[in-house]
């Protein structure tokens, strides 16, 4: 049968998806188009046997990662028509489309390190898609990549397609989540991005998202335009985050209330009130890697000066939790050297077993340096991870001289036992009504609360007999 006809045949409507992926992204998203689109067979595959082992995992409380909502979405699809397998070329053979949803770090040498996105699994996804592939495959990139990367795979696609009875189409379709909201942001999307040049694939693209999204939330754009669109996004949500940071510091130099502020300019239609909410700086994986992109590809195409705008917001970033932890060296009579600290979350924002990026690897490696010993607790987060974040193992050495230690604290009370001071860095329910009363009993005097999220009863801390630090409060 000609390339044509199956081509049309595959369009007629997609049977079978395959994505290469099963992290954050590729997970839950695979886990809703198979919810919603039971008559697609769909296959999250990954060569991490362990992570594959876990996601098929009869227990889900041993998934991969945490997401409110998940267990519920798996239970309905797994088994019917959502399957988890390391049979890499199989499930390409066997998909009508394809999607690229793995990791693109931050590159850490070479041209670029430090800034350009390491496209090496993009890359090694696609030639295994090339060679895998069988009949007409439309290769979807669901990765953040930076813009023009589908140059990148349509050449590696077309070179395969050269003598052989198969073809390609490839699109762009960025993924818009928020860790700890995931399945809630992909089954009520603001929008979903579909870009490309394929009239028909695109068309095959939009048909399965319209089985849950109204059709006008469906925006179609060119392949450049799409790529481009989602690193702009996490630039302006993150240049939002730096700015009322800015804000928070003035704020505690000049007696104002950044929450006062925050909602007076949120009133404002023109600025609306999202992501007004000062803190400790931004985290996971993409706003810092993709800021740091952006950065990069205004100096490769000659832009210094929007180049420079923008690794401002990354600066402003990385100063706050700087700012944060001499803070707390200061409060503490200049000097934190075998003081019990409790630091109460470690996961970059509540709701995600997440650390990637986060604020609290910065603020704790600035203690640690001065010799901190700190307790942790954090309800998701295991301590292996905190190991590989921290790179150094848990052990507390009460008498260390100059390098700090930390351990793993399975309650806030518990953390805060002999410590001078308590950190309140992820905003986890459970900080918010915390017995103060006997948080302070048990701590050693004077002692701090630095609320960094402004989310603990200040009020309660002070009558209790705390000092208290509150993130933009003068």
């Amino acid at each position: 049968m000609p390339v044509t006809d199956k081509y049309f045949m595959a369009l007629a409507a997609v049977r079978k998806i395959c994505c290469i992926g099963a992290g954050y992204v590729g997970g839950p998203t695979m886990a809703v188009i198979a919810d919603r689109c039971p008559e697609i067979e769909v296959t999250v595959v990954d060569l991490n046997a362990a992570r594959i082992a876990a996601w098929n995992s009869l227990d889900l409380a041993q998934l991969p990662i945490y997401e409110p909502g998940l267990d519920a979405v798996l239970q309905r699809a797994r088994g019917r028509n959502l399957h988890f397998s390391t049979d890499v070329d199989q499930a390409i053979a066997a998909a009508d489309m394809v999607f690229l949803s793995v990791n693109t770090p931050t590159k850490t040498r070479g041209v670029g390190a430090g800034q350009a996105s390491d496209l090496r699994w993009i890359e090694a996804c696609t030639r295994q898609v090339a060679a895998a592939a069988k009949g007409h495959t439309i290769v979807v990139e669901k990765s953040t990549l930076p813009v023009r990367t589908a140059e990148t795979i349509q050449a590696i696609l077309a070179a395969a397609q050269v003598g052989e009875d198969k073809s390609f189409a490839v699109l762009s379709n960025p993924e818009f989540l928020a860790e700890g909201t995931a399945i809630n942001d992909l089954e009520n999307p603001d929008r979903v991005l579909i870009g490309g040049n394929d009239a028909a694939a695109l068309n095959a693209l939009a048909e399965i998202y319209e089985h849950w999204v109204p059709t006008v939330k469906i925006l179609r754009t060119n392949l450049w335009s799409s790529e481009l669109s989602k690193l702009t996004a996490n630039a302006f949500l993150a240049q939002r985050i730096s700015s009322i940071n800015s804000i928070a510091a003035l704020c505690e130099a000049t007696g104002a209330d950044v929450k006062e502020v925050a909602k007076a300019i949120g009133s404002d239609s023109r600025i609306g009130n999202r992501f007004l909410q000062s803190g400790p700086g931004y985290g996971g994986s993409c706003f810092q890697k993709d800021i740091l992109n952006l950065v990069y590809l205004c100096g490769y195409y000659g832009l210094a000066e929007v180049a420079s705008y923008w690794q401002q917001v990354v600066q402003l970033n990385n100063w706050q939790q700087q700012r944060i932890a001499r803070l707390v060296v200061q409060k503490l009579f200049n000097t934190v050297n075998g003081k019990r600290i409790a630091m109460l979350g470690f996961a970059f924002k509540a709701n995600t077993n997440d650390t990637r990026e986060s604020p609290a690897i910065r603020i704790a490696k600035e203690l640690l340096e001065e010799g901190a010993q700190l307790a942790i607790h954090d309800p998701k987060v295991n301590p292996d991870q905190i190991s590989k974040d921290l790179a150094q193992p848990p052990g507390l050495d009460m008498a260390a001289d100059v390098h700090g230690g930390w351990s793993m604290a399975p309650s806030p009370l518990e953390a805060c036992i002999g410590a001078d001071a308590v950190i309140v860095v992820t905003e986890w329910q459970q900080y918010f009504h915390l017995d103060w009363q006997a948080i302070y009993a048990v701590m050693r005097k004077p002692a701090w609360l630095f609320d960094t999220r402004a989310i603990a009863d200040g009020k309660a801390a002070l009558a209790a007999g705390m000092q208290v630090w509150t993130v933009g409060e003068g």
